[in-house]
């Protein structure tokens, strides 16, 4: 066998390593939503005894999923949800991606020292901040218990990370040459920003929703602080209801689980082909 047979084979071999190690990691990464989807067509009874079995002794059922919709109050919690998902995530990607053009096509120090705030306030954990803030806003201003208020408190806290993509997103994608050739045809600021440039940021954008619709969608911490009734839960902090003191119904938490997951896969899967060229936008110049 010469050295290139062996140079081939050993490719090989590190390729076939390679592909088991990823499906390997891939396993372990999916196995929890496997379980998932396995047990909540189970009885309490079969997933405390035997978790790990496609079909329980009781046999397949779908009563988990409406007695957790009705138990969790699940249309009213989706739609608070749906609102401040969707609102936050409006809100970010709009503020963001202007001022990040605003900070690429001026070169003020105002600007740059902006920008380097925000860098810098991306780095500061959210629990350093959460009690001064629920103080602040509770006590003094007395504006908690508001969908609005967790609004804005969901584009405050995304505001830096999309700005820090939508700025390399613009620096690196949309060439200064077609906003000036706007400006020749008549096009102002505002239209050239809208009809040339927010165009263009097409597959940040996507990405930009994904990550901050998933992370508004999940989030129970920050919702848990600011919405104190009951009206005003979102699914995951509905979903505490199946949590009692001394036991845990797991079939109708896992059905809320499953409820609460479906609309972002949609929404990935409807977005998926955008995320990897809006991750890498900017990256390279």
């Amino acid at each position: 066998m010469d050295a290139n047979e062996r140079a081939a084979r050993n490719k090989k071999i590190n390729h076939a390593i390679k592909i088991i190690i990823l499906v390997a990691l891939f396993i372990c990464f999916i196995f929890p939503f496997i379980l998932v989807v396995i047990n909540v067509f189970k009885t309490k009874a079969d997933i405390t005894s035997n978790p790990l079995a496609l079909i329980g002794s009781h046999g397949f059922t779908m009563k988990n999923f409406p007695e957790a919709m009705q138990k969790m109050d699940f249309w009213r919690s989706f739609g608070n949800s749906a609102i401040i998902t969707i609102c936050s995530t409006i809100l970010t990607i709009l503020f963001a991606s202007m001022t990040a053009y605003v900070i690429v096509r001026n070169k003020w120090k105002a600007c740059g020292a902006l920008f380097g705030l925000m860098i810098a306030s991306m780095v500061i954990p959210f629990q350093v901040l959460m009690i001064p803030l629920v103080s602040l806003y509770g006590g003094i201003f007395g504006i908690l218990n508001h969908r609005a208020t967790l609004i804005f408190m969901h584009v405050g806290f995304s505001l830096s990370m999309a700005t820090f993509m939508f700025h390399g997103a613009i620096n690196t994608n949309v060439p200064i040459s077609l906003e000036e050739a706007a400006t020749i045809d008549g096009c102002n600021r505002w239209q050239t920003y809208w009809q040339i440039v927010f165009p263009l940021l097409k597959p940040t954008i996507a990405t930009v929703a994904i990550i901050d619709a998933m992370a508004f969608w999940n989030d129970y911490l920050l919702p848990s602080l600011v919405l104190a009734r009951k009206e005003l839960y979102t699914i995951p902090i509905a979903t505490q209801v199946f949590y009692g003191t001394y036991s845990t119904d797991i079939g109708l938490v896992m059905a809320a689980l499953l409820l609460a997951m479906l609309p972002i896969l949609i929404l990935y899967l409807f977005l998926q082909r955008y995320i990897v060229e809006g991750v890498t936008s900017g990256a390279v110049k």
